[in-house]
C-alpha cells in the first residue's frame, strides 16, 4: 500500500490540520503605491500617456480595491504623471470609497449616461488632450471586456488606444518578497490538505465525496476555501482538466487531485499524483519519467534564460523516456507551467514562444505533464519562484511513487 494513502477516517484525516494563517500579513497601501509609481515610471520611459486598469485582479493590485467586474464599467485611470482616479457609477460611489485602499478621485456617471464618454472627458481634465498629429497612447486593461473597449473606441479620435498589458504585465509578474510570503503560506497550507486527503481515501470513495473533504480541509487551515479542486481517479486521470462524470476509487487506480486556495488574494495550486494500493510497473515508469522532467524543467530555470527554454528541457527529458515528439501522446499535451500570483494564470508563461528572460521575483508552476490515451495521466505539480541566486520550490515535489509525501523519511 502507498505510504500516506488510506488508513484514516474523514474525522481524523480532518483533526490532523489547524489553522495556517497566523502572521500571514496583507499587503499594504505602501506597497501599492510603490506599484503604482513602478507603473507610472515605466509608462513615462515607453510613451504611454495613460492606462485604464479594470475591475477585477489589476484593480486590487494597483490599488488595493477588490471589486468584481460586471455589465457595469468600474476601474481606475491612471496617468503616467499625476494621481490616479476612479470610475464608477455615482451610486456605487460610497461603496467604492468603503473598498478603497489607495485614495483617488471617483468620476461617477448614472444610469442613463455613457461611462466611455465619461472616461474621455477624465483624460482630457487630467491634461491628457486628444491630438489628431501625435495621439496620446491610451493603454486599455487586457482583462476588461470587450464592450468597454467598444464604448470607447468610437469617442477615442485623438487617442491611440492599445493593450495596457506591457504595464500591467511589466509590474505583476515580478512578485515582491510579501507576495511571494503570501504565496508561500498558501502553497504550505494546500500541501498539507493534500497530505490530508490522501489519508482518508479508501475503497468505494467517490471524487465528490474527496472534493468536499478538500473544502472543509482548506476551511480548517484557515482559507475560505478552495479556490478550485480537480479529483480523478483511474483513467479519468488521462484528461488534465477533467470529466464530466463522477468516478468511484478501486484498488490500483492511479489518483490526481490538483487543488488550491487563496491568502490575502495569492492563489496556490499543487498537483499529486500516486496510485491507491500498489503500483504496476507500468505506473512506476510513468511516475518516475513526469518526476524526472519536473526535475530537468527546475534545472533550467536560470535567472536570464527564456522562459521557453524551460519547457523545452521537460521535453528533452520526455523525449528520452519515449514521450511526445512535441504535443503528441502519450507525451506532454500543454505547456510546461504557467506564472502565478493573484491570478491562478498570469504572465509569462514556460511554453515554446515565451522569450521573456526569467527574471528575479517570477512565480511558476513546473507540471509537465504526461498524458496516456485510455490509461492514466500523471502530473507533478509544484511552484518555484526565481530567486537572487536561482530557482527556488515553494513545495518540494513528490518524493517517490511508494511514498509521495516523503512520509517514512
Amino acid at each position: 500500500m502507498t505510504i500516506g494513502v488510506g488508513g484514516k477516517t474523514a474525522e481524523q484525516a480532518l483533526a490532523t490540520l489547524s489553522d495556517m494563517t497566523a502572521g500571514a500579513i496583507p499587503i499594504g497601501k505602501d506597497e501599492h503605491l510603490q506599484r503604482i509609481a513602478r507603473a507610472q515610471s515605466y509608462m513615462q520611459a515607453n510613451g504611454i500617456a495613460a492606462i485604464y486598469i479594470n475591475a477585477g485582479a489589476n484593480l486590487l493590485y494597483f490599488t488595493g480595491t477588490r471589486w468584481h467586474p460586471s455589465e457595469r464599467m468600474v476601474g481606475a485611470i491612471l496617468p503616467a504623471q499625476g494621481e490616479i482616479e476612479y470610475i464608477a457609477p455615482a451610486f456605487e460611489e460610497s461603496t467604492l470609497l468603503d473598498f478603497m485602499l489607495v485614495e483617488g478621485k471617483v468620476n461617477g456617471w448614472h444610469e442613463h449616461e455613457s461611462p466611455y464618454r465619461l472616461f474621455i472627458d477624465t483624460l482630457q481634465r487630467m491634461g491628457i488632450k486628444p491630438d489628431a498629429t501625435q495621439p496620446p497612447r491610451i493603454g486599455i486593461c487586457e482583462s476588461a471586456a470587450f464592450f468597454i473597449y467598444d464604448g470607447i473606441k468610437p469617442l477615442a479620435e485623438g487617442y491611440a488606444l492599445e493593450n495596457a498589458r506591457p504595464v500591467t504585465a511589466h509590474c505583476r509578474m515580478r512578485k515582491s518578497k510579501a507576495e511571494i510570503a503570501l504565496m508561500q503560506r498558501a502553497k504550505d497550507m494546500t500541501l498539507a490538505v493534500h497530505v490530508a486527503t490522501a489519508s482518508m481515501l479508501r475503497e468505494g470513495i467517490t471524487t465528490t465525496e474527496v472534493e468536499q473533504f478538500i473544502a472543509s480541509a482548506h476551511r480548517k487551515v484557515g482559507a475560505p476555501g478552495s479556490y478550485f479542486v480537480i479529483v480523478l481517479f483511474g483513467e479519468a486521470t488521462s484528461y488534465p482538466h477533467g470529466v464530466s462524470y463522477v468516478q468511484t476509487l478501486k484498488q490500483g487506480d492511479t489518483v490526481l487531485i490538483d487543488t488550491g486556495c487563496k491568502v490575502h488574494n495569492y492563489i496556490s495550486d499543487i498537483t499529486r499524483t500516486y496510485v491507491y494500493g500498489e503500483p504496476n510497473a507500468r505506473q512506476r515508469s510513468v511516475w518516475d519519467s513526469e518526476k524526472k522532467a519536473q526535475a530537468a524543467a527546475f534545472a533550467a530555470a536560470q535567472l536570464g534564460a527564456p522562459c521557453e527554454t524551460v519547457d523545452q528541457a521537460a521535453r528533452r527529458s520526455l523525449e528520452e523516456d519515449g514521450f511526445g515528439p512535441g504535443y503528441k501522446l502519450p507525451g506532454l499535451p500543454h505547456r510546461t507551467g504557467h506564472g502565478i500570483g493573484l491570478d491562478i494564470h498570469e504572465w509569462p508563461y514556460l511554453v515554446g514562444g515565451d522569450n521573456t528572460p526569467l527574471d528575479v521575483g517570477m512565480c511558476f508552476s513546473n507540471e509537465p505533464m504526461i498524458v496516456v490515451p485510455g490509461e492514466f495521466g500523471v502530473r507533478h505539480e509544484d511552484h518555484f519562484y526565481m530567486a537572487e541566486d536561482g530557482p527556488r520550490w515553494f513545495t518540494k515535489p513528490a518524493h517517490s511513487i511508494d511514498d509521495p509525501f516523503g512520509l517514512a523519511q
